[in-house]
């Protein structure tokens, strides 16, 4: 064998490890692939015979363990009674004492190997179930007495629920084994031997079983075999020298703690470089195909800008047309619209002057009553003369009996003069009274002239009260006129914003007319339409009125 010779197995019933892969310089170029089979299925082939011996074991294991377990917790059940009554339970429950301790036990084990069967085992439901088991061994073996003072009979009394708990632990570490293996997470155990013999290397096994998934410890001996092999193939390879090896010819003794075999780390420079070009071919092709979705997009946009921009001119053309269109209707509303409120602002200056009229009107009835106050008052005055005048008279009559009486003892003279007072008197009195009858004359005539103006001023009032609710009656029609110019503005600047098309327009401006006469489509002459849209057929007015009756019914209201 030369240094380049991979080195053998020392074992002829060993597998032979194939040779290093081209990457190291180990000759031969193959792979180092393991041929490694299961030295458990070698070492246990399926016999018959041994299927039977199996079948009787397990039968015999059934039989005895319940057995075992029936005795033990009959046993068990009549102490545990004996001991609750000494406690003092009740005749009653000392019976359900031992049935719930017992019980207990096989609930926690059942529902343990339960869960391990869900692969969600629960270590809480063993230690519980170990602990009543404590419990109901101290329980048995406490029911004699001192436990110190006679042992063997207290253990035998405490021996069968621990024979119990053995054969259960037994089921259970089967049951296990068997879920693992259906499941195919079986792990070997180490042998024993194995820690005695090399308690330093051992532990290092164990960590990569462990840490790695390698549940057969035949295989990981292999593992050790073949890595020691590959090492002392290497050093003499290298004369002893490991240190001048490569990196990739060392791989095996670095990755090996890593759970790696011999072949998979002299493969794994090349499995590496394989990926990674084909990383670098998956992303070159991702690339192109970036680039021929980012072309084929590019052209998908010059596609649908030219066609954006072939709408954008046509839409164009048409906007233009219709905003011409609607120019000129809406110019034509706006002068409908300035017509009318011409037409408002000449009604509102009509309504002032009408106010201003009544205004005036009843500053005269004022004057008037104030007119016929005053005649009143001189009236009355004139009366109040003509009364003191007739008291006067009276008292001119009293004076010239007075002097008829005294006649006889006055002297001629006086009686002279008093005659000519007295008829200077008379005389006053009959001017007085004929300035009193002349100021009633005057302020008779005053009153029939403030009975004239009172009359006058009521006839003016009343014309200037009919003018008035002729200026309100044009004052609300000039309202109406501007709320309908108002309208039809908000309607124009609506249909201008939906960018209606002129018959639309048309046919809600007769819609708007039917409104106005109370919304009645009949009660609209073609006339009124023909001259309001300057249409000169009869037939086409019709088909206004008719389209716009039903633009009405549809539920069309200017806002």
């Amino acid at each position: 064998m030369t240094i380049t010779d991979l080195p053998q197995q020392a074992a002829l019933t060993t597998p032979v490890s194939a040779p290093p892969t081209a990457v190291s310089d180990a000759p031969g170029g193959a792979s180092w692939t393991p041929e490694f089979v299961s030295e458990t299925d070698n070492r246990n082939p399926a016999r018959p015979g041994r299927d039977r011996l199996m079948l009787v074991l397990s039968a015999v294991a059934a039989i005895g363990g319940t057995l075992v377990g029936v005795i033990g917790f009959a046993m068990s059940y009549s102490t545990l009674a004996e001991v609750a009554l000494s406690w003092g339970f009740s005749p009653r429950l000392a019976d359900w004492f031992p049935v719930g301790v017992d019980a207990s036990i096989i609930a926690f084990l059942a529902l343990d190997l339960y869960l391990i069967r869900k692969d969600t085992p629960w270590p809480l439901l063993r230690a519980a179930a170990h602990t009543m088991t404590a419990a109901t061994i101290w329980f048995n073996a406490s029911s004699q007495g001192d436990i110190g003072a006679d042992p063997v009979r207290s253990a035998s009394h405490g021996v069968m629920p621990l024979l119990f708990v053995i054969g259960v632990e037994a089921a259970r570490k089967l049951f296990i084994k068997k879920v693992q293996l259906e499941a195919g997470t079986a792990t070997d155990r180490i042998p024993l031997h194995r820690w005695v013999l090399s308690p330093l290397g051992t532990p290092r096994i164990y960590r990569r079983m462990r840490l790695y998934g390698v549940t057969s410890y035949p295989e990981m001996t292999r593992r050790e075999r073949d890595l020691k092999g590959y090492e002392q193939w290497l050093r003499r390879k290298h004369h002893g020298d490991l240190d001048a090896a490569s990196e990739d010819e060392r791989l095996p003794m670095t990755m090996a703690a890593y759970g790696y075999t011999v072949a998979e780390a002299l493969a794994l420079p090349e499995r590496q470089e394989r990926e990674a070009r084909e990383r670098e071919e998956e992303a070159g092709r991702r690339r192109l195909e970036a680039q021929t979705r980012q072309e084929q997009a590019q052209a998908r946009a010059d596609v649908e800008r030219l066609r954006s921009e072939g709408m954008v001119e046509a839409a164009r053309a048409q906007v233009e047309a219709e905003t011409g269109q609607a120019r000129a209707h809406a110019r034509a509303q706006v002068s409908a619209a300035e017509r009318a409120a011409e037409q408002e602002e000449a009604a509102m200056e009509t309504a002032l002057l009408a106010e201003a009229r009544a205004r005036k009107a009843a500053a005269d009835e004022a004057t008037a009553k104030a007119r016929e106050a005053t005649a009143a008052a001189d009236l009355r005055a004139a009366d109040l003369e003509r009364q003191a005048a007739e008291k006067r008279k009276l008292a001119a009559d009293a004076d010239r009996a007075a002097a008829a009486e005294t006649l006889a003892v006055e002297t001629a003279t006086i009686a002279e003069a008093r005659k000519r007072a007295a008829e200077a008197d008379k005389a006053a009195a009959e001017t007085e009274r004929a300035a009193a009858e002349t100021r009633r004359l005057a302020a008779e005539a005053d009153r029939l002239a403030a009975q004239e103006n009172e009359c006058q001023a009521t006839a003016d009032a009343n014309t200037q009260a009919a003018r008035k609710r002729e200026a309100e009656t044009e004052f609300a029609a000039a309202e109406r006129h501007l709320a309908a110019a108002e309208i039809e503005r908000r309607a124009v600047e609506l249909e201008d914003a939906a960018r209606l098309t002129p018959r639309q327009r048309a046919v809600r401006r007769v819609a708007r007319m039917i409104l106005a006469v109370d919304g009645l489509a009949d009660r609209l002459p073609l006339a009124a339409i023909q001259s309001e849209l300057g249409v000169t057929s009869a037939g086409t007015a019709s088909e206004y009125r008719q389209e716009a009756a039903d633009l009405l019914a549809g539920g069309y209201r200017p806002e």
